[in-house]
């Protein structure tokens, strides 16, 4: 099935797109009236201008709070000088500037290939991500993060490993999650990238410390240990596997830690695989997948960092499979079990966010990028696989070029897309481096936290 080919034709179908992602919007998903950004704005407010301290504040009529590391709250502190809808609308273009970032370090340059319509019909599907919607409607920093990481991997990537480190840094000191991406650039000896990344964590870790040392004090003693500041483990916005055991009634912790170790071992044995074959994109990928599954609390929001995994799954001739998994993500399916998990259904819908995950972690292709390694005593006109065939719609909706086939890279000495930089393995670099809710989650019109409808116990 083809599009249609006139200016006109392909106009109409972006506006008729377009409705149908708005009454969408409008008629499934939660909005969430910018509920985080309340907390941070509520908390920086409160700090500089009324003398409160930064874990003792709560939205009004909530039990909610701060849950970041000081140094979130220090990088927020701008917020201080606006108004709360002057802070919205920054908010709205930081993740809308960042969302672009994440998008052109995903595809490279093949959007403009497809020109507006391809990026018009790029922006109706993205809008459609769940894990998107909630971030824009919570006022979230989660494609911020996810930002700065992807600027590292395009830095080691394309030769330019001098600064490499220092989003995943920054990152990890904003929010601790990024943290595990130090792990995946010392799994793949990359030292000074996760050199710089240590420095620049420990560093603004530091600056928090100075501005505000009661509050690092109380978050790195107390608040980091409690979870039930966050909300509740079993809450179906927990697509971790800490959620679904907290679900199924299981709540002993060792269960939980022999469960985060195996699939610590399946990510070291997926992204070194991933590394070797310099398919950068793809450890990328599986880091931000094992990330979202080991942290003790995954909120829906938090699965932005699933988007790299959609990119090398196009980028390898998946689109079907892409598009499938992705339009379960864009369905808001775990609301239908709000209010019961339990069951075969709740075990298998209610963290179907969870397996998505979790099947990705296990099947993302790692090794596509092998072919197009160059040994450096050979010539590159060795035997390359034969070209695959375009992705269809989805790919090209999305700005996705095919993947060059191997007799095209080797020639070119390239890969398409901005990871092609890495086409050989860390090993082969002779210095060690590149360079509160109501009643109904589904009422548009609620203020509802995705963490919890019920807080948990004092």
């Amino acid at each position: 099935m083809t599009g249609p080919r006139t200016g006109r034709g392909r106009l109409l179908l972006v506006l008729a797109l377009a409705t149908v992602v708005a009454v969408f919007t409008a008629t499934v998903p939660l909005l969430r009236d910018w509920f985080d950004l309340r907390v941070y704005y509520g908390t920086v407010d409160t700090w500089v201008h009324h003398g409160g301290r930064i874990y003792d504040y709560r939205v009004p009529g909530t039990t909610y709070g701060f849950t970041y590391p000081p140094f979130a709250a220090v990088a927020m502190l701008p917020m201080a000088l606006v108004g709360l809808r002057t802070a919205i609308a920054v908010a709205l273009l930081l993740n809308l500037a960042a969302l672009a970032v994440v998008v052109r370090l995903l595809t490279g340059r093949a959007w403009r290939r497809h020109g507006w319509y391809g990026c018009a019909l790029a922006l109706c599907v993205l809008a459609l991500f769940e894990p998107l919607r909630d971030t824009f409607s919570f006022g979230q920093v989660n494609v911020l993060l996810l930002a700065l990481v992807l600027v590292d991997g395009w830095l080691l990537a394309t030769g330019r490993g001098r600064w490499a480190g220092v989003g995943i840094g920054l990152a990890a000191a904003i929010k601790l999650t990024p943290a595990v991406f130090i792990g995946l650039l010392l799994l793949a000896r990359r030292w000074r990238a996760a050199g710089v990344a240590t420095v620049v964590a420990a560093a603004a870790t530091g600056l928090a410390a100075w501005v505000a040392a009661d509050a690092s004090r109380f978050y790195w003693t107390q608040a980091l240990w409690d979870t039930t500041r966050v909300g509740r483990l079993d809450y179906v916005s927990n697509q971790s596997l800490q959620g679904v055991l907290a679900r199924l009634g299981e709540q002993s912790r060792e269960v939980w830690v022999v469960t985060v170790l195996l699939v610590l071992g399946v990510w070291v044995w997926r992204a070194r695989r991933a590394v070797v074959a310099g398919n950068w994109q793809a450890a990328f990928a599986l880091t931000g997948l094992t990330a979202c599954l080991v942290s003790p609390i995954t909120w829906v929001h938090h699965l932005v960092w699933l988007l790299p995994s959609f990119a090398v799954l196009l980028r390898t001739g998946h689109p079907r499979v892409a598009g499938a998994l992705y339009a379960v993500l864009c369905s808001s399916v775990v609301w239908l079990w709000f209010d019961d998990a339990s069951g075969v259904d709740g075990f298998l819908g209610g963290s179907a966010y969870t397996w998505i995950t979790l099947g990705l972690l296990l099947w993302l292709p790692v090794g596509q990028l092998s072919s197009v390694r160059i040994p450096a005593s050979r010539s590159a006109s060795a035997t390359a696989a034969a070209p695959r065939a375009a992705a269809p719609a989805i790919a090209a909706a999305c700005g996705q070029p095919g993947p060059l086939s191997g007799a095209t890279a080797a020639a070119t000495g390239s890969v398409t897309g901005p990871w092609r930089g890495l086409a050989r393995s860390a090993s082969s670099d002779p210095t060690g481096s590149t360079r509160p809710a109501a009643a109904n989650p589904q009422s548009s019109s609620s203020r509802a936290s995705s963490y919890t409808v019920n807080p948990p116990p004092a």
